[in-house]
């Protein structure tokens, strides 16, 4: 199936290439999103899912899916030729992809460096760091990319507790040290590990975050303001998730299953105004692979305390969810670094459960922030510094 060029396909910035640099790289989600820009950059499939790619981003200067390029750390060592043909055999991807696009995914393998730590790794935390910033420097100077973004899309780890630093704030501080701005799509612990806070707010860099919203947390970010805008009182709302793949399997850990449902349930709590009954369930299906099903029950009141209750249920496959919104988020913080933004992109939470800043947790209100942030991406001309450190001109 062939596609016509979408609005911004062949709008950039400059004409220079811009780096994607994948922490788990050779995961579901990150094969997905190199099949996928591949794919679409080919005219081989339109670009469903991608925010970026409708008309209202067709001004904003973004770099364009062709100008990108990736690579990233793994821990795993299946390559990701293989590993995109397992997706299609999951059905995943479509059919006949990954043949399609092998020159693609084998460039991506080719970039691709060991991540860590691994058991019996004595390396020390600044020695993992240095070594993680010295490998996303190289990818910039080797691929000759303008930029490069990192984005965090591993398995969730659990909350971090204590003084060390988790994997993710390792990859986190790697990418400051490298000079890149930084997106965790996980609800892993990343930038947000207190011993960050100060190199975060004196890098000068954007940075976005944390745990993208694909899903059941997407719909209750809906359906949240629905109940408070009709004057319904919610008195339960309760969820079970049914997940396969490698998120199922990292999720049924008790601690890493926590720290994803702490923004479900803030999305919940901050769109409702109130803490109510309920809580969200996760369960390891393997039979399901990389589909997932989410089930939400509310309980409500209506007019004169009948009572009433809704029912849904979301079925879908995260990677393909997933992926669209990580291109999005890497090619607007690209834009964000190029035209001098610095610190946390509150505009951004459209895309997150418990995105950084203080802005608004209703998905309709964080749309209109983003589109408004899509106008000033438009405006502010290529290069125009900011005053210092935070600067959101």
């Amino acid at each position: 199936m062939s596609a016509s060029p979408s609005p911004s396909s062949s709008v950039s910035s400059s004409a220079s290439r811009t780096g994607v640099w994948l922490i788990g790289a050779r995961g579901s989600v990150a094969t997905t999103v190199v099949a996928g820009c591949a794919a679409m950059t080919a005219g081989l499939h339109p670009p469903t899912g991608l925010v970026t790619e409708t008309p209202r981003f067709a001004g904003s200067g973004l770099p364009s899916l062709s100008s990108l390029v990736f690579g990233g750390h793994d821990t795993v060592d299946c390559p990701l030729p293989k590993r995109a043909e397992a997706l299609a055999a999951g059905g995943v991807l479509p059919p006949g992809l990954p043949a399609a696009v092998h020159a693609d995914l084998a460039a991506a393998e080719g970039e691709i460096r060991p991540g860590g730590p691994l058991p019996g790794d004595t390396r020390s935390a600044e020695e993992l760091i240095t070594a993680f910033a010295a490998d996303i420097r190289d990818f910039v100077r080797r691929s000759g990319v303008a930029r490069a973004v990192v984005v965090n899309v591993a398995s969730t780890e659990p909350l971090a507790t204590g003084r060390d630093l988790p994997p993710s704030s390792l990859y986190a501080a790697a990418a400051l040290r490298a000079g890149c701005p930084y997106v965790n799509f996980t609800p892993s612990t990343g930038l947000h590990h207190p011993s960050l806070a100060a190199e975060a707010a004196s890098c000068g860099l954007p940075y976005a975050g944390r745990d993208g919203k694909t899903g059941q947390t997407l719909l209750r970010s809906v359906l949240g303001p629905m109940f408070a805008q009709r004057a319904l009182t919610v008195r339960a709302w309760s969820g079970t998730n049914l997940l396969g793949g490698g998120d199922g399997a990292a999720l049924a850990d008790p601690a890493a299953a926590a720290a994803k449902n702490a923004g479900k349930e803030r999305v919940l709590a901050d769109t409702l105004g109130t803490t109510i009954e309920g809580e969200v369930h996760i369960d390891d299906v393997p039979a399901l692979g990389d589909f997932k099903t989410a089930w939400d029950h509310i309980a409500f009141d209506g007019f004169l305390g009948t009572r009433m209750i809704l029912q849904t249920i979301w079925q879908g496959c995260d990677s393909a969810l997933a992926a669209p919104l990580v291109l999005d988020l890497a090619r607007l913080v690209a834009r964000s670094h190029e035209v001098g933004l610095t610190g946390p992109l509150r505009e951004l939470g459209f895309y997150f459960k418990d995105p950084v800043g203080d802005g608004p947790s209703a998905l309709g209100d964080q749309y209109a922030e983003l589109l408004g942030f899509a106008d000033r991406l438009a405006a502010r001309p290529t290069g125009d510094a900011p005053s210092g450190p935070g600067d959101r001109r």
